[in-house]
């Protein structure tokens, strides 16, 4: 065993008495090449800081034998059996009405307090295949009882989307209002409209939460050192990002590179870490701002759309489909881009459709050229170059 693995091992059953925002570990534990694929068992030395190179507080669950599960590092208690196909106001009152494991202060979760659940040992599925055959998905299914569904026929087998009581504030180009969805089929958080272009419903699984009411908040103390202390994750970030966007290859490089405020250990935050920093209260179009807490500072973009903007921010977490890890994860901070039909234009057009805080995934390295329309089912932007803040601190070690 390790030393590292040790450290953490004998420091892991920290809950939230500790930090009342303790992020638990992604649990990623291979590390990819830019290119590689997932049967390739050796890593280019150049590509040292991702994930899975630095061990964090591991998923600890405990199964209650009432139908709830209990998380020992969040400190939140959750319903182990989704409900499915409820529409998003079913979601909201069976909240109320939920009596399961004897408790009446059940909760739709916000983002961040599911986001807690992700975990990035998942397989995505193939936007092509009708099965979910050969796929992982991006939660504990041994605790959870995790369903592929298919809420109606506009969605295929791998959107499973989960959710929360986090609203989209961003909602210029809806049809409908819309609210932050967690895909625990693809690993991803995207923004959904609460119906679809003829009016129906949209449906989602749910589960519930109770507890840690303080999860998700953060308390942020500026340093005066150029850094950021959340004192409720105990994570110290830079105050500013990179000023300018790379690929993933370059991020670890500058992360690895970093020396700020006399520290050298300075790393690329994993998905969870930074997604934490999501401020679900600010945005580009509510704010002027990117969606983030004022304290920080975003250096803007001009988008796709030829439009002030924010970047998305590179993560040190791969993004794994079906034999390949050619993807890493991003938190997108400003708009997040598809090619899609504009209602209001008639024409298709970059939208904001997944919303200013989703989470998901772009290629490590190559030609955004490329993919001057996007990619996916969505057709997401390809951008390849984003912007990076690191991150120190937290219980992370180092695996190495």
């Amino acid at each position: 065993m390790k030393f590292s693995t040790l450290l953490l091992l004998l420091g892991g059953a920290c809950s939230a008495s500790d930090h009342p925002y303790t992020i638990v570990d992604t649990a990623q534990a291979q590390y990819y090449d830019a290119q590689q694929t997932i049967d390739e068992p050796t890593v280019n030395e150049s590509y040292f800081g991702q994930d899975a190179h630095y061990n964090g507080h591991a998923p600890n669950y405990q199964n209650n034998n009432d139908g709830t599960i209990s998380d020992l590092i969040t400190d939140l208690m959750w319903t182990r059996e989704p409900k499915t196909q409820l529409t998003h106001a079913e979601a909201l009152s069976g909240a109320k009405n939920c009596r399961i494991g004897g408790y009446t202060d059940w909760r739709l979760p916000t983002a961040k307090e599911l986001y807690s659940l992700i975990q990035f040992n998942g397989i995505a599925p193939s936007p092509h295949q009708n099965n979910h055959e050969n796929f992982t998905p991006f939660i504990n299914n041994e605790f959870f009882k995790f369903k592929y569904t298919q809420a109606n026929k506009a969605r295929r087998i791998f959107e499973t989307p989960y959710a929360t009581r986090t609203l989209d504030i961003d909602t210029k180009h809806s049809i409908a209002p819309a609210y932050f969805g967690i895909d625990f089929a693809n690993g991803q958080i995207k923004s959904y409209r609460l119906t679809d272009p003829n009016g129906k419903a949209e449906t989602f699984s749910v589960l519930y939460v109770r507890g840690n009411i303080n999860y998700g908040l953060n308390q942020f103390k500026d340093n005066l050192d150029g850094t950021i202390t959340d004192t409720a994750t105990g994570l110290t970030w830079m105050q500013n990002d990179s000023g300018q966007t790379m690929d993933w290859p370059a991020a670890l490089k500058y992360a690895a590179s970093m020396k700020l405020a006399g520290y050298n250990d300075w790393r690329l935050p994993n998905a969870k870490e930074l997604h934490s920093l999501v401020d679900y209260t600010r945005s580009p179009d509510s704010s002027d701002s990117a969606s983030i807490q004022s304290k920080f500072n975003a250096t803007p973009i001009i988008n796709e759309q030829g439009i002030k903007d924010y970047a998305y921010y590179w993560t040190s977490t791969s993004y794994i489909r079906p034999r390949h890890a050619d993807r890493a994860v991003y938190i997108a901070f400003g708009r997040a881009l598809s090619h899609v039909e504009d209602p209001l234009a008639g024409k298709e057009a970059w939208l904001n459709i997944n919303g200013s805080g989703s989470q998901g995934s772009d290629l490590k390295s190559g030609a955004p050229e490329a993919s001057p329309e996007g990619r996916g089912p969505r057709s997401n932007v390809i951008r390849v170059n984003n912007m990076v803040r690191l991150v120190r601190g937290g219980t992370a070690t180092s695996s190495e």
